[in-house]
């Protein structure tokens, strides 16, 4: 992920901190729901297939959304959901030779380390799986297997009025998927993204 994406995280945080509204508290068994942006940012060169031949998954946006259930005021479990994320696929010297689909929800466990005042920090880990779907190229019968990894988080809410708040969302998840081109094994494509939410959220 480019260090214009995170800058761009901790911004909004930032900037949701000086309009922050009236503290709140998070109590055992409240429930959080976030919906907004998501982008999906794949790291380069994700499949070597020869010396100067390399496959290039691109970066994907979509709309997500994910619901948390405080178990106590510092332990929530959260479950990541989102409309299907499109990547351009491009082998080096060539440009673009298909595209993928993926849906990637995700289950977490969060430590929130501030579950009073407005500003409510929190590291999260889970378990992540990504179906690939609608896959296409111009090569051939292009196939992605389905993915299990673990997720990395680091997340802000910032009130900015009763039960309302923003949130800055990154995560790292691990993503590696088998790619197969006409029934030939290609190899591991390491997709390994940075993702990226920046979403309004509602505590009821």
């Amino acid at each position: 992920m480019s260090s214009k994406m995170l800058k761009s995280a901790v911004a909004v945080a930032l900037a949701g901190g000086l309009f922050a509204g009236a503290a709140q508290a998070y109590d055992t068994g409240s429930m959080l729901f976030r919906i907004g942006a998501y982008g999906v940012f794949p790291e380069s060169d994700s499949l070597t297939l020869a010396p100067g031949a390399v496959i290039d998954v691109d970066n994907g946006y979509s709309l997500g959304f994910n619901f948390t259930y405080m178990v106590n005021p510092n332990i929530g479990i959260e479950v990541l959901a989102a409309l299907p994320f499109q990547h351009d696929i491009n082998l080096s010297g060539v440009g673009n030779i298909g595209d993928t689909k993926h849906l990637p929800p995700t289950v977490s466990v969060q430590y929130h380390l501030m579950p009073q005042g407005t500003v409510h920090p929190y590291v999260g880990l889970g378990l992540n799986y990504t179906t690939f779907f609608s896959e296409s190229s111009v090569l051939g019968d292009l196939k992605l297997d389905d993915s299990w990894g673990l997720a990395g988080q680091l997340g802000i809410d910032v009130d900015v009025a009763p039960n309302w708040f923003v949130n800055a969302d990154l995560r790292y998840i691990s993503i590696k998927s088998d790619a197969r081109l006409n029934g030939v094994e290609l190899g591991t494509v390491d997709i390994n993204p940075w993702v990226l939410g920046l979403t309004v959220g509602t505590r009821f």
